[in-house]
């Protein structure tokens, strides 16, 4: 299935709801640390509902780690500033859909690391800064999911 790479998040409720698109896509979740919670945090156990024992949820001290622990595959990066539009993408399982925080997005160091195969934007109207993490994660898995027939559902 594939893999959602969330790089340094700081709201407990995006990431609680990521915890439950896991569990519900079959995604795995990967978080990067600094993560702006902890998992006693009641705003990501109640995002994230009884979804925790079912989710596939790996926690990273860094970026690198992250990419080391995630083996072969493609990285989708995305961010608003990017050309290609994630439904012009031909996903395969097994492909890395990377978000960068809420406040900043992904650095530009970030944007050009060597694993990232491309980046990736969602369309939005003009003077629109960015859309919700967890929306755009949820919007991503299920074009992703949905271009393989939904398999597994």
């Amino acid at each position: 299935m594939f893999r959602i790479v969330f790089n340094a998040p700081e709201i407990p409720g995006n990431s609680g709801n990521a915890i439950r698109l896991s569990a519900i896509t079959g995604a795995q979740l990967h978080l990067v640390k600094p993560l702006g919670f902890n998992f006693e945090d009641a705003n990501l156990r109640r995002a994230g509902l009884d979804y925790h024992d079912m989710a596939n949820v790996t926690v990273h001290e860094n970026l690198d780690a992250a990419f080391e622990a995630l083996g072969e595959g493609r990285v989708f990066a995305f961010t608003s500033e990017a050309e290609t539009v994630y439904t012009d993408v031909q996903y395969e399982p097994g492909d890395i859909l990377m978000f960068g925080k809420e406040s900043a997005g992904l650095t530009a160091e970030e944007k050009k690391h060597p694993r990232i195969t491309d980046l990736v934007s969602l369309p939005m109207l003009p003077g629109r800064r960015s859309l919700n993490l967890a929306n755009t994660a949820s919007i991503v898995v299920y074009e992703a999911w949905r271009q393989h027939g939904f398999e597994g559902a």
